[in-house]
């Protein structure tokens, strides 16, 4: 189903699978913007190698196999197995998230790195406001 109460794969497969769209765009991108759209990149992906690591897994190869295979199969759902039960597949494992939970943590998130840079004084007064 679709809309605010969907439910989506979790164990990280949402994250990786908005990476590698994010990593497309910015290969696309020719200006700087680029290298900010490479660290919101790996900022997503900071989520599946947490939960790598705290799984007693290999952070950095875990969500390389895990991102490969997505980009791969083709398939979104592909997450951290962090059960280890040999299934990446999260609908599989019955880990879901609802849309409304991680898009609000993202824009938390976002809202949060904004504050620190105007406090830093990186970005410019009214620069990115919605």
């Amino acid at each position: 189903s679709s809309g605010i109460n969907a439910e989506y794969g979790g164990g990280g497969s949402n994250e990786i699978s908005a990476a590698i769209s994010v990593y497309d765009a910015a290969d696309k991108n020719s200006s700087i913007e680029q290298y900010a759209m490479r660290a919101f990149g790996e900022a997503l992906e900071s989520v599946p190698m947490a939960l790598a690591e705290n799984s007693g897994l290999s952070p950095f190869s875990t969500l390389a196999e895990v991102k490969s295979r997505q980009i791969k199969e083709g398939n979104p759902r592909l997450g951290i197995d962090c059960m280890d039960k040999g299934e990446s597949d999260m609908r599989v494992q019955h880990v879901i998230e609802t849309l409304i939970g991680k898009k609000q943590q993202i824009m938390l998130a976002t809202q949060l790195v904004r504050m620190i840079l105007k406090i830093d004084d990186v970005r410019s007064p009214g620069e990115g406001e919605e």
